[in-house]
């Protein structure tokens, strides 16, 4: 009986699962690694508030790409929605949580069909320590003298808290009134309203902190700090098609040939009266090839170019959540700043912020009583402390390609390489670490479709009869 592990219980581990229990042909003996908390629904789905909304429609969420309709049906027929016009529902902005019970219920049938073909499963709670790869084998330390060994071994680790920023005073990083996890609950609760805290970054994190901030009643002021300021887009012409930009994609395209063909599109839009959204939503079926075909140098240049102004077109928030946060900032409660942390410093549980302002073009500071780090997921493995990636990595067990976005792999089959070019013929990745690759890898969209394929390639090889 071949034995399967997969690090990791998020979205990505749990459709692997899923795909390889469904194609399975004769059992087999599977192991996830993923905390109990987590499994099934990663960070992304096991929200700490109700209120943390879906920003993408329901009509797109489903977790099969053959079946466009299964989240849909599904909500269709939970007894909460059951009265609910279809239509509404497929145009509607859903709870996280609510997805999350969705994959909750894929993977509970999956555990029936799993017991019915005489597969075992089981969920180990501890994390990985160490991988190593020993012949035909795959060996995972996850405790004082335990290990498990597979014939196949799927990482499936999702993203990363975020790093740190670049600051002089290291120190403050072990403050109590520091969070780098912006998903904990710990990092909106127990403040006064008469203190201020400071959010660093501008993205969709940002945003699922201040509504968090908000449910915990927080009535303080709260500052945002990012290079770019606030300028996530809401959905809108969410029913639009657009077609005509995309007859100019060509491949190899270079970054400065499709930036001006799509800044030509927008202002197309712009003089009609349009948001552009259109424009790059028709761009998205094709960016994953568009980037491999970048050269190294137009990799580069977007990353610290355009990768700010991409994402706050690419990712966008339901418009009831964009009006909420513009009125927050009428009301002087949420103030947003364009600037560069140059360090932080507590004293007496007061912490000084020194920045430039951008817009004011000169050093100031700020004086809050918490710091929330929504800067986004770190993705250099190096910086991840006590972590079996950094130290896969460092001892060249894998590799990460140039910009440090993700880890090499080839996409025909998801197989890993090593540092010195060898490809492993049991050891595949997916999701979030192959943004490098990819760029675009960590939506339901890309991660159902790589979930389905990876499952497909692995039963094939130990299903195959010989």
């Amino acid at each position: 009986m071949k034995n399967i592990a997969i690090i990791g219980g998020g979205f990505a581990g749990t459709m692997t699962a899923v795909n390889l229990i469904e194609k399975a042909e004769r059992p087999f003996s599977l192991v996830i690694f993923s905390d109990e908390k987590s499994l099934n629904k990663g960070i992304a789905y096991n929200p700490y508030s109700k209120k943390h909304l879906l920003n993408v429609i329901t009509a797109k969420m489903s977790a099969f790409a053959d079946l466009p309709d299964h989240f849909l049906d599904w909500v269709s027929e939970s007894e909460s929605f059951a009265n609910i016009d279809k239509p509404l529902l497929a145009n509607s902005f859903l709870p996280r949580y609510l997805y999350g019970e969705y994959l909750n219920a894929i993977w509970q049938k999956t555990l029936s069909k799993a017991e019915q073909k005489g597969i075992r499963v089981e969920i180990n709670n501890l994390p990985v320590e160490k991988l190593t790869v020993r012949d035909e084998h795959i060996l995972l330390n996850f405790a004082v003298n335990q290990e498990l060994v597979a014939d196949y071994c799927v990482i499936a680790t999702g993203n990363q808290i975020p790093g740190n920023p670049q600051i002089k005073n290291t120190d403050f990083f072990q403050s109590n009134n520091y969070y780098r996890n912006p998903w904990d609950i710990s990092s909106v609760s127990g403040l006064k309203d008469d203190q201020a805290i400071l959010i660093i970054g501008n993205g969709l994190t940002m945003v699922d902190t201040v509504i968090g901030l908000l449910e915990n009643n927080f009535k303080g002021k709260i500052y945002s700090l990012s290079p770019n300021g606030f300028n996530i887009l809401p959905h809108r012409n969410n029913a639009f098609k657009y077609g005509k930009m995309v007859e100019e994609i060509y491949e190899g395209i270079s970054l400065t040939e499709l930036a001006e063909i799509l800044q030509k599109h927008c202002k197309l839009f712009s003089s009609f009266g349009l948001s552009p959204e259109p424009v790059i939503d028709s761009l998205r079926p094709y960016t994953q090839q568009i980037w491999q075909n970048f050269s190294l140098e137009d990799k580069t240049t977007f990353m610290k170019e355009f990768r700010h102004s991409w994402g706050n077109v690419r990712h966008r928030i339901p418009p009831n959540i964009f009006d909420k946060m513009q009125n927050l900032i009428k009301q002087e409660r949420l103030f947003v700043k364009a600037g560069k942390i140059i360090d932080l410093s507590e004293h007496e549980e007061q912490i000084k912020i020194s920045y430039f302002d951008f817009q004011e073009k000169n050093p100031t500071t700020l004086t809050v009583a918490r710091v929330i780090n929504c800067t986004g997921p770190e993705t250099d493995l190096l910086k991840i402390e006590n972590h079996f990636l950094k130290t896969a990595s460092l001892e060249g067990l894998i590799t990460q390609d140039q910009l440090k976005l993700g880890i090499v792999t080839d996409l025909n089959d998801y197989r890993i390489f090593s540092a010195d070019g060898r490809k492993y013929p049991n050891l595949f990745t997916l999701g979030s670490n192959l943004k490098g690759e990819l760029w675009e890898s960590t939506a339901v969209n890309e991660l159902r479709e790589q979930a389905s394929r990876l499952g497909e390639i692995i039963s094939q090889e130990i299903f195959a009869i010989n």
